[in-house]
């Protein structure tokens, strides 16, 4: 019989995280520990629960404490997923729940993740984007600064309508031309206002977007499809694909679409998203929440199926806790197997 638990963490901020709809300075993730025995070794996955999609620490603590009887006598990764499919728990403790249960197989098997779940290995350093959050201009010069951005090949950019073109403003002021991905998080509503702001940020000097992320809600099916062929810079799907899509239309309101594990619910189905992305000719981008290392080390072991990686959650944690993953000049380095977590 396996031995569940969870705990959850608080998890300080290095600075405000700002976006377009909600702001913080410390989030609350859960730790899930699945092993044969109440003490001892034993594997550990991570849950970022999100507001957007309904979800908080309380929710999936509920959640887990009505699947625990079910999950003691999981034997195989098939029962674990038919356990989940008839309970149909938060994302976010799905993908905690099964990133748990594969990181013990793994171990039990003596095999690199990766090659457990059938993909390439990740890259010896994988470049990262890094995110400001929002903040007033006259405070970016100081921000670059003080976090030494020009190392990071991408930058990321939250905007919301208010005050985006005068953030990228003094972004592009601090450092003209280099790569960007503005993310406005469904900040607009409609496409013509949105191609109006993209029409007066191209005229800022040494402007240089490369990507556009969920500008507007995801129920703005036509508006994304109006855009898809008038703007220049291509947009990325996030809040549009969670666990689900489809991608015969995300392909036609989309250039790009951003896996995000917490959202896809698991590393099974957020390779299976990923593959039929790229079947429908979009190109592929890893994201994060604001997570541990523990959940970013869970993203880099799919890296190899991605473009883009945005996987700079845990460089948000003030202290973060495990070491698992280092960034060195804007690149990524995890440790090749996970080790016994003392939580």
């Amino acid at each position: 019989m396996l031995h569940w638990s969870i705990e959850s963490r608080e998890l300080p901020l290095r600075f405000t995280w700002k976006i377009s709809r909600n702001a913080s300075d410390a989030k609350t993730n859960l730790l899930v520990r699945v092993a044969d025995a109440p003490t001892g070794p034993a594997a550990w996955g991570e849950a970022a629960p999100n507001v957007r999609y309904g979800e908080s620490p309380g929710l999936l603590l509920g959640q887990f404490a009505a699947l625990q009887p079910e999950l003691s006598r999981v034997g195989s990764v098939a029962e674990l997923g038919a356990v989940l499919a008839a309970a149909r728990p938060a994302q976010a403790l799905r993908f905690a729940l099964e990133s748990a249960y594969l990181h013990r197989e793994a171990q039990r098997q003596g095999l690199a993740l990766p090659q457990l779940l059938g993909v390439p290995a990740p890259a010896a350093a994988v470049p990262t984007a890094f995110t400001l959050p929002i903040m007033a201009p006259e405070a970016v010069a100081a921000f670059v600064q003080e976090h030494g951005l020009g190392r990071f090949a991408l930058l990321k950019v939250k905007v919301n309508q208010e005050g985006g073109l005068e953030l990228l403003r003094a972004l592009t002021r601090e450092l003209p031309g280099h790569p960007l991905l503005v993310d406005a998080n469904e900040a607009w509503r409609d496409a013509d206002s949105l191609l109006c702001f993209i029409e007066q940020a191209g005229q800022l000097p040494g402007l240089n977007v490369q990507l556009l992320e969920q500008p507007l809600p995801a129920t703005c099916a036509d508006d994304y499809r109006y855009l898809h062929s008038r703007t220049p810079w291509p947009l990325i799907a996030d809040e549009s694909v969670t666990d689900e899509a489809d991608f015969a239309a995300i392909s036609r309101q989309f250039h790009v679409v951003n896996m995000k594990l917490m959202k896809a619910g698991g590393y099974l189905n957020g390779i299976r998203l990923l593959r039929e992305a790229r079947a429908h000719g979009l190109r592929t981008m890893i994201g994060c929440m604001v997570e541990t290392s523990l959940g970013i080390w869970s993203a880099l072991q799919l890296s190899g199926l991605a473009e883009v990686c945005d996987l700079d959650g845990f460089l948000i944690v003030r202290d973060e806790p495990f070491g698992l993953v280092h960034e060195r000049e804007g690149h990524l380095t995890a440790l090749p197997q996970l080790p016994q977590i003392d939580c």
